[in-house]
């Protein structure tokens, strides 16, 4: 058996998978953020200690989390839950685990099992893409994850797309994350109507002309943004994972505006919704292992 969890800023879940790849068990619980990085060690050690209560063996265990190890000092790095930076998290957790994880980052997991039995399991090169709360990204080449020597492959979410632009959690200014994630989706709305990214489309498809201009201006920086992507790595295809990959946007005009700025006249790159929806980062972490 394969345990999953995905480590995220609101919620840990958690996946029993077989080696089939069917879940055995499911479960998910709040990420205790307020409360530090001990107890968020607790949950997962708790988590897993219930799997295999029900289990009744032990089990090979692959986490995924906002963030990557740094090859430096060990400690994780470049997470937006900001108490697991500079923790030694794949060291405590083996630790109070008492055996060997595997631990990556939540986009590569994201992408690892839409590339083995997701929406581009038909594909050779995938890159696999998280705009959420905010933007990710992972590469998996015939099914094998390409993390990097310093594991940061795919991070395209911090790259520059606008210079000097909004400031970024991570230091730099004008950040892909800042622009295509959902708080960056509603950044320019006025700040005396609250609005949630699912709610601006609504009102955008309704045909509220501040809206739409906003959702426009999105879309153009998705495609420039994305573009570059495919310039460099050249994917069979690319999967569309968090919660804007919802918008029915990105796949019509999304797409063209891709395209618009791909360095090719042909468009062969596929774009494409993930088949596992909300599971795919838990199952990802689960696969990180591979079946026997």
């Amino acid at each position: 058996m394969r345990i999953g969890i995905d480590l995220g800023g609101t919620k840990i879940e958690g996946v029993v998978l077989d080696n089939a790849g069917d879940t055995v068990l499911r479960y998910r619980q709040p990420t205790p953020v307020s409360q530090g990085y001990d107890a968020i060690l607790f949950s997962i050690v708790d988590m897993v200690s219930g799997f295999e209560s029900k289990l009744g063996q032990r089990a090979r265990v692959g986490i995924g989390v906002p963030g990557a190890i740094s090859t430096h000092t060990g400690g994780l790095k470049n997470s937006n839950t900001v108490c697991l930076n500079g923790k030694s998290i794949k060291r405590d957790l083996e630790r109070k685990l008492d055996r060997e994880i595997r631990l990556e980052n939540d986009a590569n997991c994201f992408s690892l099992s839409e590339a083995i039995d997701g929406a581009a399991q038909e594909y050779a090169v995938v890159f696999g893409v998280i705009m959420g709360t905010g933007v990710g990204g992972g590469i998996v080449c015939n099914k094998t994850l390409h993390a990097g020597p310093q594991h940061i492959a795919g991070e395209w979410g911090h790259n520059v797309l606008i210079s000097n632009g909004r400031p970024c959690y991570c230091g730099k200014r004008g950040c892909v994350e800042t622009y295509l994630s959902g708080p960056g989706l509603i950044y320019d709305w006025p700040l005396d109507q609250p609005i949630t990214a699912q709610q601006l489309i609504i009102k955008a498809d309704s045909g509220d002309k501040r809206a739409a201009r906003l959702v426009n201006v999105f879309l153009q920086r998705f495609g420039q943004a994305l573009a570059t992507v495919i310039n460099i790595l050249d994917p069979d295809a690319i999967v569309m994972g968090g919660g804007l990959s919802n918008i029915d946007h990105l796949y019509t005009t999304g797409a063209k505006e891709v395209m618009r700025h791909v360095f090719n006249d042909e468009p062969r790159t596929r774009l494409l919704r993930n088949k596992h929806g909300d599971s795919s980062g838990v199952r990802g972490a689960a696969q990180l292992w591979p079946a026997d």
